[in-house]
């Protein structure tokens, strides 16, 4: 059992509307991952609890929600343990991530809930907690929220069944608020690339845009006005989502992975809403576009001489720096992200401060404010990008109230309006990237896996020989975020390689990656690879 109920980007679960009491709610998410009312109305009483570690003054806090069956039951319950510890609750309803991080800032909230389980499934959801800055929580005060969530759980703490009705509703209801403060903001963010990339909509098809461009939102929040803002804007798009069974079903960014390729015939075999709707086109263009269910990634799809490949979330950095009017970025890249390795970054802009960063894209917007725990004040949008492979990027947005100042939010629907923006500069200056790949060992039992273990040391020393054997330099690195992250980045005169083991933060599985910089023969780490996820395969998951 973890001290923390919180994984890489909040708590997610398989949602179950039983009744339970509060100490078999702690037990069914600890150990069968299952999220129910009972354990969010604990949770919510633990949050207001927690209120002198959340920077900010009141006691607002906003909730919004996507479109999961279960969700206005967790938020129900939610709401009655905030209120009955004494905050005043705003709910703003159906909206994407990036809108909850709005919310907060526009509303002068103490603290925001986005529920959410992002990409998983409908039969999951989960909980994202944002501070009065617009920043998703630390793992200090994750750490606070769980130790005061099971204390309590173990208190007395009736209310009558009345009380709990009246109390399950919020303070206020501002349903239609999302929607329209959304598109207002994203207006505003486009006149804003349109200065920082200097991009034309009238280059588009010239840059290699496909038309109409296939978007797919993932049945979420976007699907009902992203295409129509773009197309209002000149970008010719047709939304593909709109019909699909459920959010994330067969849909959106979720099923894709950064490295992925599809012959045509795979694409038009695929019961992804996307993917089948693709239509062969010169190589190059781009044809699609897929957010994820909480809106807060994107990633593109580009036709190729066979198929269709993935436009990850590397290649969306190198193309938004290559386009920048501006240079001295402050550059930050998940472990994960091979755009993060030295021969990258120099390529982009020799004046950029790099970071690498923990996987999640909190950790991105941690990296780039630096210490400061005000919000960013600068005339122009500051020079300020993080990225994951997987497509979440972390750019500076207009604080909604406080004039030139600026959070850091990920936003899927404002990434594909930097990309289209900065095609006709960006796509001039193409980005050679190495070689990557990474494999999971599914089902495994991750408490084996820490930087104490007997495997861990093993697969250290594994590694650490094989790459000394081809003649790398090889240190370890610790990252901040990743306590039992194993992380060896090696160099020899003229390349880079990086290998990385860490349990994931939402799922039973541990994952294993390898960057190359460009020019290296894949072959061997592949190798490499194998015998890892073979050792951890037994390591891990055999009982």
């Amino acid at each position: 059992m973890s001290d923390s109920f919180f994984g890489t980007d909040g708590i997610r679960g398989r949602t179950s509307l039983e009744t339970v009491e509060e100490q078999e709610a702690i037990e069914l998410l600890d150990v069968h991952r299952t999220l129910t009312p009972a354990f969010m109305r604990v949770l919510g009483e633990a949050l207001s609890h927690c209120q002198p570690a959340m920077p900010g003054e009141g006691e607002t806090v906003v909730i919004g929600w996507d479109d999961r069956p279960h969700n206005e039951d967790l938020v129900a319950a939610l709401t009655l343990g905030l209120r009955l510890t004494g905050s005043r609750v705003l709910h703003i309803g159906l909206c994407a991530t990036p809108s909850l991080h709005h919310a907060v800032l526009a509303f002068g909230a103490r603290m925001g809930c986005m529920i959410t389980a992002s990409h998983n499934p409908v039969s999951d959801s989960g909980i994202k907690v944002f501070d009065a800055l617009g920043y998703k929580s630390n793992p200090d005060l994750e750490r606070e929220i769980s130790t005061s969530l099971r204390q309590l759980a173990e208190e007395d703490r009736e209310v009558d069944q009345a009380d709990q009705l009246e109390l399950a509703q919020p303070d206020e209801f501002h349903p239609d608020w999302a929607p329209s403060a959304h598109k207002a903001w994203l207006s505003q963010r486009w006149t804003m690339f349109e200065q920082a990339f200097g991009g034309c909509v009238d280059t588009l098809k010239a840059g290699g845009l496909a038309v109409p461009l296939l978007l797919d939102s993932a049945g979420g929040f976007a699907r009902s006005w992203l295409s129509r803002f773009l197309n209002e804007r000149g970008v010719a798009c047709e939304e593909v989502s709109g019909e699909v069974e459920a959010l994330n079903k067969h849909c959106g960014a979720g099923d894709f992975s950064p490295t992925q390729t599809w012959t045509h015939e795979q694409a038009a075999a695929s019961n992804h809403a996307l993917l089948r709707r693709l239509s062969p086109a010169p190589a190059g263009q781009w044809v699609g576009a897929a957010l994820d269910g909480d809106g807060d990634r994107c990633l593109l799809i580009e036709a190729t001489a066979t198929g269709y490949k993935v436009v990850d979330g590397d290649a969306v950095a190198a193309l938004l720096m290559a386009a920048s009017t501006s240079s001295g970025w402050r550059f930050a890249a998940s472990i994960e992200s091979d755009i993060a390795l030295p021969s990258h970054v120099c390529t982009l802009d020799a004046e950029a401060t790099t970071m690498e960063t923990a996987v999640g894209d909190r950790w991105l917007a941690y990296a780039l404010r630096g210490d400061d725990a005000s919000p960013l004040e600068a005339a122009t949008m500051p020079c300020m990008l993080g990225v994951e492979d997987s497509g979440h990027i972390v750019l500076p947005a207009p604080h909604p109230s406080q004039k030139e100042a600026w959070s850091l939010v990920g936003d899927g629907a404002a990434t594909l309006c930097a990309m289209l923006l900065s095609m006709d500069r960006g796509r001039s200056t193409s980005f050679v990237r190495g070689w990557k790949k990474r494999t999971s060992v599914l089902d495994s039992h991750r408490d084996r896996w820490h930087a104490q273990s007997e495997v861990f040391a093993s697969v250290t020393d594994l590694v650490m020989a094989a790459l000394s054997a081809d003649g790398f330099v090889s240190q370890q690195r610790r990252i901040t975020g990743e306590a039992d992250l194993l992380l060896v980045h090696a160099t020899s005169d003229e390349h880079v390689v990086s290998f990385g083991v860490r349990n994931s933060g939402t799922q039973a599985k541990t994952s294993v990656s390898v960057r190359l910089s460009p020019g290296l023969e894949a072959g061997p780490f592949e190798d490499l690879l194998e015998r890892v996820v073979q050792n951890l395969t037994v390591a891990l998951t055999d009982d």
